[in-house]
């Protein structure tokens, strides 16, 4: 466990972390001599640079998760190894009796990406941000999952160690995209440790027999679209792309920095210092080995259709829900309003026009004026109790 303030991060940002015991490669090959220049170890020392601008004094820690659920014979990572597997999980400092908010990061991220969320929300919330098993500095075991039952098993089981491994119950549980399905189908299996569910451009409320567009069923049908189709079967990932690259990985890296959060953002453009180390982060965080990436075939099918939609689920929903959108996110918002006419719980739709699919990142305020209108009830005995909607913001 590792305690840090503002201060300490910036300073220990400029040490790498010492390279693990079984890591003989790392020992022996100088990060500029690999072909893959990056290591859990180079992870969690990125992570530290970027949570540098965080001002908000952390506790970053590998929370051990076990070798496999209790009372299963199939371990995490469906081997004969009985090593155990760790989630990296980072503790923000808050006021006492502040209520717990769970931060579930979406596919092809890690938790830094709250990096601007993080001061503000730890102002009202015990914020809690964690690494999902396969990624970011967490743990990497082979994935070796052949079907959507297994693999949602991998990521809600895991998850539930992990809570029972922190001893917590009465949370608030916040996913974005991949990690808002993962939030609501947690939310789904054990709704008795979930006080809210916010989920931010969630994945998974659309099925491709009912919301595949007649655009996309005519692209399938060309070449280019069949071998993509292919590919995405063929579980080739973004990061296979990313990883080939080798050392000239961190260009492309940059180059999608610099459009997605400058040049093609319609909300608040990154710093020169927060690109740089966001660009720093996503790289180590996405060309470090193939783990949790692996699940996207069993859970989606190409452009993203859940293979089991979150839409089929509606009517069983037990935890109170708030959808935050932005305005100009791929996911489309309409299955969440279709969802919610099945739900037997309050449910709430916001959008933000200044935002996109990473609403958190292209306008923070906004997004923090959604979260805390989401849980002002939660927050009564703060003086939330009432508290009206938020100024630009837009209810669906």
């Amino acid at each position: 466990m590792r305690r840090a303030s503002a201060s300490a991060a910036a300073a220990a940002a400029t040490a790498e972390v010492p390279a693990q015991a079984g890591s003989r490669w790392a020992r022996v090959w100088p990060p500029s001599l690999r072909w893959i220049p990056t290591s859990t170890d180079r992870i969690i020392a990125a992570e530290k640079r970027l949570l540098s601008v965080v001002k908000t004094g952390y506790v970053q820690e590998q929370v051990n998760i076990g070798s496999a659920p209790p009372g299963s014979k199939v371990r995490w990572f469906r081997s004969a190894s009985d090593e155990p597997r760790f989630i990296n999980t980072v503790t923000f400092d808050s006021k006492e009796n502040a209520p717990t908010l769970v931060m579930l990061h979406g596919y092809a991220a890690s938790q830094g990406f709250f990096f601007r969320n993080f001061d503000a929300l730890a102002n009202r919330f015990r914020v809690i941000a964690i690494d999902q098993l396969g990624w970011g500095g967490s743990s990497r075991p082979d994935f070796t999952c052949k079907s959507t039952e297994e693999t949602e098993a991998w990521f809600i089981d895991s998850f539930e160690e992990w809570r029972k491994a922190k001893n917590l119950s009465n949370f608030i549980l916040l996913g974005h995209s991949f990690g808002g399905y993962v939030a609501a189908k947690y939310a789904l299996k054990h709704p008795e440790h979930v006080q809210h569910l916010i989920l931010v451009g969630p994945a998974g409320f659309s099925s491709e027999t009912e919301h595949r567009s007649e655009w996309l069923t005519k692209f399938l049908a060309t070449w280019k679209g069949m071998l993509l189709n292919h590919l995405w079967e063929s579980n080739f990932t973004p990061s296979r792309i990313l990883r080939g690259l080798g050392p000239w990985g961190p260009g492309l890296v940059q180059k999608y920095t610099s459009a997605r959060f400058g040049t093609r953002s319609n909300g608040e453009l990154l710093t020169d210092q927060e690109s740089a180390l966001l660009t720093d982060y996503t790289y180590h965080t996405l060309a470090a080995k193939a783990s949790g990436e692996l699940c996207l075939k069993y859970l989606f099918s190409f452009g993203a259709f859940a293979r089991k939609p979150l839409l089929q689920c509606a009517s069983d929903w037990k935890v109170p829900t708030t959808f935050i959108y932005g305005q100009d996110d791929w996911m489309d918002y309409q299955g969440a309003q279709q969802a919610r006419k099945d739900m037997k719980v309050p449910c709430e739709i916001i959008r933000d026009p200044k935002g996109g699919h990473f609403v958190f990142i292209d306008n923070p305020s906004g997004f923090h004026s959604a979260v805390l209108y989401a849980c002002r009830n939660i927050l009564s005995g703060d003086g939330e109790e009432g508290l009206s909607f938020p100024d630009g913001l837009i209810s669906a």
